[in-house]
């Protein structure tokens, strides 16, 4: 599936040349991991960390305001094909190349479904050099996703906390709020060809 990029292609780096964290939340998620999400946030944005979500559960869309907040960009990958206007509050930081729109799918997919959110959840994975989990709900679809990933070899970081215990378990490093999370990308990323 080919992953296009909404009208910001001609001035930005191709989206897989990019070192990238991918973000993602369940849609409900424990309190101690919320303010844990937002630490993580501003860490990532001062580290100038390129951060690629769907950023589509209600942590992750408050981690794209404040990564918004800086130089830094941020890719947002739709589940759906290519959006006919930007949204209001996003203008300014698409018009100022710090926010990427990329749609994987064909324009005419207009809506957002299981199936759609599921393969731009993968794609997003597929994306990035490593994988950040605020928190993976028992028996979601994020966290079947994160265990895919983990079986298949991927880094993938959550927070210690009991509500992601399946996730530790399986492999899963634990997020510190000392990371150095340029060197942890370093790490992650796959060495390159020759």
């Amino acid at each position: 599936m080919r992953v296009r990029e909404t009208d910001q292609s001609s001035r930005s780096l191709p989206i897989t040349a990019l070192r990238q964290a991918a973000l993602f939340s369940s849609i409900k998620c424990p309190g101690k991991l919320i303010l844990s999400a937002y630490d993580l946030a501003q860490d990532l944005r001062k580290a100038g960390i390129t951060v690629v979500s769907g950023f589509h559960s209600p942590i992750e869309q408050e981690c794209l305001r404040i990564l918004l907040r800086s130089p830094n960009p941020v890719t947002w990958c739709l589940a759906r094909g290519q959006m006919r206007r930007i949204p209001s509050d996003l203008r300014e930081a698409f018009a100022a190349g710090r926010l990427r729109i990329v749609a994987p799918f064909p324009d005419k997919v207009r809506r957002v479904t299981t199936a759609t959110s599921e393969r731009r959840n993968r794609i997003v994975a597929d994306m990035a050099a490593a994988v950040i989990v605020v928190h993976a709900a028992p028996g979601s679809k994020v966290e079947a996703l994160c265990l895919d990933l983990l079986a298949a070899g991927k880094t993938v970081y959550t927070f210690d906390h009991p509500a992601n215990a399946t996730l530790i378990h399986a492999g899963a490093k634990v997020a510190r709020s000392d990371m150095d999370w340029k060197a942890v990308l370093d790490a992650s990323r796959p060495a390159r060809r020759r």
